[in-house]
């Protein structure tokens, strides 16, 4: 933290806080909404990752708060569990910040671990196709709030879900008099008792609940969609439209003044000013955060344990996101950040930010190339963003819980278009087939189905694809050959009655799971007259599990047909594996290796008759 305080760089430190912190403003409140939870989250979130993340990074220059990545994923985790607790936010509120503290509590880890280098090894594909599903999800989820229609407050649509809320009643009903030990059949009479005191308005609050779970997602926008042209509030989608034309149009203008800053205040000056029937976000409260203790107090470990994977899902994704920023960041600046540092802070600002009720979030490419441009130095920058958000909270948040919420959905729109990679799209006539493959069926499965699968099925494809890559390569340098027929340099000076007696083995490249199947074709292609087996393994610089015990049945085939087998040149890893599991030198004894081919033909000529 040398840097922390050092205030030779204070005045663009200031300047590029403020600056990141203005432009963070209506993100954070947009991707509050967004995710289900409200605009305080979002700015909840922003204050306290902008701040922990730049107190204890490893990247000085880096702006941290939600992103529309971390909020997408976000919004399934709140989705899930709300759905579970029957849409009753404030009973699944303490879930819900519970898998967000646990994301970052692993962020931590994976920063103590020393796995932050290992990130980049995520292919493009998986990446490209989930940064364009992320896109996909935001421009389809804003459409219903840009026309100002809202699935829960149509009566027309909510009434025909009545029949299903009634059923959920009545299994809650069962359960309930399983739960106290009454047997239903045996005390029908109960049921009936409890049945007629279901209220008509817990027969529409659930209706809503489900209603509600029906136009989710992608999938769910577009079911609900014939209902919300029918139902255009005009007002509302004018909102939104004036909203992106001003974010458009303002950066032909100047990019001195962030363009989102402006369409939310003059939008909703507008709105605010004429006095219109609009329909504002929900309402920020006043004063300072307070902890969620409720999520100590009300934890169940039940209601986390389906989600667990998705917490790991928000901490690599954090983690990606933010070091993807980083990279931008060294770029800029000629620094170098510290990875493993890095992760440790971004988990450090999301645990606090769930603590008092913000959703998690991860470096912000945007936010950070405006701070670096506005004089940004050291990690006091972050910090300073995080504090101007606080003061505007604390001064502003009556008037900011007037702002329209088609405008914020506008905002929504502008990022979402800005969140896909068509770097990626538009190389897809020109990538490899499996790799265009693999970035669709990540960008479909995560926009139709489930972000957290999609990723999942996209790196277990990749990685199978690579090794069958990497296994034909190997196997194409890796033949058996004649010394008639192909040779290497060193590979002269045996005599010419003897060179059908002996044949050698080039193994080029790693033996593992992947190049096993074409090696053990070895003992097959061997001569009945060879007596010799040469097997060269100095271009063989790794073997797995797999490929030492395929060594060992081929050796073993070889020594039992009455072959001499000779290693030349064996690298360190596979000898060690070898001498673990006593091929040297039980089966291949020590006078049968060699340091190199011209001290195994010397042996040769002496031994080979």
């Amino acid at each position: 933290m040398k840097n922390l305080f050092n205030f030779k760089h204070f005045k663009g430190d200031l300047f590029g806080g403020i600056t990141a912190g203005i432009v963070a403003l209506p993100l954070a409140l947009a991707f509050g909404v967004s995710s289900g939870l409200g605009p305080s989250a979002g700015l909840y979130g922003a204050i306290f990752i902008s701040f922990f993340a730049a107190l204890f990074g490893g990247t000085d220059t880096q702006i941290s708060g939600p992103t529309a990545p971390m909020t997408a994923v976000s919004m399934v985790v709140i989705a899930g569990i709300l759905a579970t607790f029957e849409g009753d936010v404030e009973k699944a509120l303490p879930a819900i910040l519970t898998v967000f503290l646990l994301a970052g509590l692993m962020q931590v880890g994976l920063g103590f671990l020393g796995l932050g280098k290992y990130i980049k090894y995520i292919p493009y594909p998986v990446v490209s196709g989930f940064m364009t599903a992320i896109g996909v999800i935001i421009l389809i989820t804003q459409i219903l709030p840009s026309v100002g229609y809202y699935p829960k407050e149509d009566l027309k649509f909510v009434e025909q879900f009545k029949p299903a809320a009634e059923e959920v009643i009545l299994e809650n009903i069962l359960i309930d008099e399983v739960d106290e030990g009454i047997l239903v059949l045996e005390n029908f009479e109960e049921t009936i008792k409890r049945g007629k005191n279901v209220s008509q308005e817990q027969i529409m609050t659930e209706s809503k609940t489900l209603a509600g779970k029906e136009a989710s997602g992608v999938l769910g926008t577009i079911k609900v969609l014939p209902y919300a042209l029918n139902n255009i509030n005009w007002l509302e989608l004018i909102l939104a439209l004036g909203t992106i034309l001003i974010i458009y149009g303002f950066k032909r203008i100047t990019k001195a003044v962030p363009s989102t800053l402006v369409a939310l205040f003059v939008m909703s000056g507008i709105a605010i000013g004429f006095g219109l029937d609009y329909r504002p976000i929900e309402e920020i409260p006043s004063g300072l955060p307070i902890p969620k203790l409720g999520m100590f107090t009300d934890f169940s470990f039940a209601s986390i344990t389906p989600y667990i994977f998705t917490a790991l899902t928000l901490a690599l994704l954090g983690a990606i996101d933010s070091l993807l920023t980083s990279v931008v960041a060294d770029n800029m600046t000629k620094t170098k950040h510290k990875p493993n540092k890095e992760l440790i802070g971004q988990g450090i600002g999301n645990s606090i930010a769930a603590l008092f009720g913000g959703i998690p979030g991860a470096g912000a490419t945007i936010r950070t190339v405006v701070n670096i441009n506005a004089g940004g130095k050291t990690r006091l920058s972050g910090m300073i963003a995080g504090i101007l958000l606080l003061i505007i909270l604390l001064a502003l948040g009556p008037v900011a819980s007037k702002i329209p919420a088609a405008v914020l959905a506008g905002i929504l729109v502008t990022v979402g278009i800005g969140v896909m990679d068509y770097k990626g799209l538009k190389a897809i006539p020109y990538m490899p087939k499996p790799e265009v493959a693999i970035m669709l069926v990540v960008l479909i499965l995560s926009s139709v189905w489930n972000l957290v699968y999609a990723v999942g099925i996209g790196l277990v494809i990749a990685s199978l694809i690579f090794m069958k890559i990497i296994g034909d390569i190997s196997a194409k340098r890796s033949e058996v050959k004649s010394l008639k027929e192909e040779a290497w340099d060193d590979e002269v000076g045996i005599p010419e009655i003897l060179q059908e007696q002996i044949f050698i083995k080039h193994i080029k490249g790693p033996l593992f799971f992947g190049t096993t199947s074409d090696f053990q074709a070895l003992a097959k292609q061997i001569p009945q007259k060879a007596t010799t087996v040469i097997i060269r393994m100095d271009r063989m610089p790794y073997m797995d599990q797999t490929g030492l015990y395929v060594m060992e049945e081929i050796l073993l085939d070889l020594v039992n047909a009455g072959k001499t087998v000779l290693l030349v040149d064996i690298i360190e890893q596979p000898r060690y594996m070898m001498e673990r599991i006593d091929i040297i030198p039980d089966l291949i004894t020590k006078e049968h290796l060699f340091e190199d081919f011209k001290e195994c033909l010397s042996w040769i000529k002496e031994n080979v008759k």
